[in-house]
């Protein structure tokens, strides 16, 4: 088996990507990031889904991205909108793909991996800059000129399936090939047991997509 590090947040999307790279052969690592992120609960859905899906290891790297802000999910003084809005939302954190990324790019040369799985979708999604194919396209070609194991022969390949899949395509995709989503927390502001609010945009999109795919929706709400 082939090794592939996969970023993994603890939500939907996440979870079906792991599930995708493990049923294409790959012995999965799991990289999940403790920014100080508002929906913390993430954190223990992605040990969860890493446990159930048969990950080879799961490990939460601690980067406080509060120390800049800027984002509702990085900065409590910023709210959670809870109804949608033009334009990027506050939800974006700055360079948080780019981060998470490039900690991955880390951790698979030291695997002496050539794959890199990541969930971004830009079909329904909040309109993040870095959830577009040109940011990962562009972000591979970056990786294949800064490692050492490019330069020897080796390149990295990084793989988002999902990123032209609707919602309900994804639920599809994951229930065929058993991902339980009541284990998995999306809720940008999710209590701490992973309970979500129904309205912020990532609970909107979640539920649009269980309705779309005829699919129940586990999730816990409050």
């Amino acid at each position: 088996m082939k090794n592939a590090v996969v970023l993994l947040s603890g939500g939907l999307d996440s979870a079906t990507t792991l599930a995708m790279a493990r049923s294409e052969g790959f012995d999965c690592y799991c990289l999940s990031l403790d920014y100080g992120q508002r929906h913390r609960s993430e954190l223990a859905a992605a040990a969860r889904v890493a446990e159930a899906l048969g990950a080879s290891a799961q490990r939460t790297l601690k980067l406080d991205l509060t120390v800049f802000g800027g984002s509702a999910l990085t900065d409590a003084s910023i709210e959670v909108p809870s109804a949608p809005a033009s334009g990027i939302p506050v939800t974006y954190v700055p360079a948080r793909n780019t981060i998470m990324l490039s900690l991955a790019m880390a951790w698979a040369e030291v695997l002496q991996s050539r794959d890199i799985f990541i969930g971004a979708n830009a079909v329904d999604y909040s309109g993040y800059p870095d959830c577009r194919p040109e940011y990962i396209a562009a972000f591979q070609d970056m990786a294949n000129l800064a490692t050492k194991a490019a330069l020897e022969g080796n390149p990295t390949t990084i793989h988002a399936p999902l990123i032209h899949l609707s919602k309900a395509e994804i639920i599809r995709q994951g229930i065929a090939l058993g991902v339980d989503y009541a284990l998995t927390v999306s809720c940008y502001q999710a209590d701490a047991q992973g309970r979500a609010c129904g309205r912020c945009d990532s609970c909107r999109l979640r539920k649009a997509g269980f309705e779309q795919a005829g699919v129940p929706d586990p999730t816990p709400y409050l």
